[in-house]
């Protein structure tokens, strides 16, 4: 397959996966990306030194890779203005918009195309997101391959077998920063509750975030297992504990990845 790299759409998620491309030594030169928003794209030029177009078209033209980053309600028009040129080029197309499934993609362009199907999150801003990826029977090893690449600049990759699970991965970790960002905002306020300056409490909360997940994430030991470690018999953090499962916090996060899975498969049949 020829080197280029259209993106569809110049938003957040698409500027975090180029400007990863091109930290890891991708010429700018193989990136083309469409974007209608003039100062989106204007920014995209000056920043990354990426070849910038208003229309769709003019953007995958030579592209053997193209990565849909619209929003999931414009996608299937977008696909569909794009079809016949889908159907010349059989480029392998690469998806980030939440809740619209392999097939969908592959008939609003026409159909007989390879799609990898994928949900990064915010943190990919940072180079520290993780993406679950799913590829259709037509993608091949080569372009597997590919597509975790292009991915792994943002972050970790996780690929799920069953497309049908890729509304619970949208429910963990793509939503899921948000929860993150709850928690804390909710420790900030409670620290002001208590009685701590704002500027203390978002810092004390803040940094704990970050040193848990840094735990969590840098030691080989689980999350239960960290838990019960920083918990005293009788101290502090046991009675914060038994404050959260006495209100039911378990079962309140099960309901909520729920309730967002559920809500990724209506945006799919939406779509439809």
């Amino acid at each position: 397959m020829s080197d280029t790299i259209a993106f569809i759409g110049g938003g957040n998620m698409a500027r975090s996966l180029i400007g990863g491309l091109i930290a890891q030594g991708r010429d700018p030169a193989t990136i083309q990306v469409a974007e209608p928003v003039p100062s989106l794209r204007d920014a995209l030029a000056v920043d990354f030194g990426v070849a910038v177009f208003e229309d769709g078209a003019d953007a995958v033209a030579g592209a053997s890779t193209w990565v849909f980053a619209t929003k999931p309600q414009v996608l299937r028009a977008v696909c569909e203005a794009l079809a016949t040129q889908a159907q010349a080029k059989q480029p392998l197309v690469v998806s980030i918009a939440a809740g619209i499934t392999a097939a969908q993609l592959e008939r609003w362009l026409g159909g007989g195309i390879a799609v990898v199907r994928t949900m990064p999150n915010t943190p990919a801003l940072l180079g520290a997101g993780v993406t679950g990826l799913f590829a259709s029977e037509r993608v091949d090893t080569q372009g597997r391959d590919f597509a975790e690449a292009l991915l792994a600049a943002a972050g970790q990759t996780v690929w799920i077998d069953d497309e049908a699970k890729m509304d619970a991965v949208t429910a963990v970790s793509g939503s899921g920063p948000a929860y993150v960002f709850l928690l804390a905002e909710a420790m900030i306020d409670a620290g002001i509750g208590e009685g701590l300056p704002r500027d203390a409490a978002r810092t004390l909360a803040l940094q704990t975030v970050l040193g848990a997940a840094r735990m969590l994430t840098e030691s080989d030991v689980d999350a239960a297992e960290l838990r019960r470690r920083v918990t005293s018999p009788n101290g502090t953090t046991q009675a914060a504990i038994e404050t959260f499962e006495a209100g039911g916090l378990r079962a309140l996060v099960a309901d909520a990845i729920h309730a967002a899975r559920v809500r990724g498969a209506e945006l799919s049949a939406a779509n439809e």
